[in-house]
């Protein structure tokens, strides 16, 4: 199956073509299996992307947002520096890699820690007032038609 028929469900919705084009892609995504992750839920706001990183560095991480796409690459460096080192048995993998999380809307990166090859990325959820549920109060038709009628007069 190359695609999935979202008609149905986009007649009765609003808004939710991104979803329809998520679905599509994911068919023909590959996803990628290194570095290991894990996502923790903290509570309802707060959650932590924890990515094992061993034999990285500050330096070779980098991390970006863009649209609600948030972007992890590896890339290590060779030192010129450094004396070549021979293996006889190599196991940890510190190989180039660029991992991706699709974002939720009003999910922001609040910080990103190193700690004991674990990086750790915090997210909060930041849902601005114009966007939280807010009560609609409702009028009765005659006193909003009598209203009406008393604004006409005045004008």
């Amino acid at each position: 199956m190359r695609g999935f028929d979202m008609t149905p469900l986009l007649r009765t919705s609003v808004g939710f073509d991104r979803l329809a084009r998520t679905l599509d892609t994911l068919a023909t995504e590959q996803v990628p299996s290194y570095p290991p992750y894990n996502i923790e839920k903290l509570s309802d706001d707060d959650y932590v992307i924890s990515l094992a990183v061993a034999g990285f560095s500050q330096d070779d991480l980098d991390i970006t947002v863009q649209e609600n796409q948030l972007t992890v690459r590896g890339r290590i460096l060779a030192d010129p520096d450094q004396p070549e080192r021979t293996f006889l048995h190599r196991g940890i993998a510190e190989r180039t890699f660029d991992r991706q999380f699709s974002l939720a809307d009003h999910i922001k990166v609040a910080d990103a820690t190193l700690e004991n090859g674990l990086l750790n990325i915090s997210l909060v959820r930041e849902v601005p007032e114009e966007a939280r549920p807010r009560q609609i109060s409702i009028t009765a038709a005659k006193a909003a038609t009598k209203r009406k009628a008393i604004e006409k007069k005045a004008a």
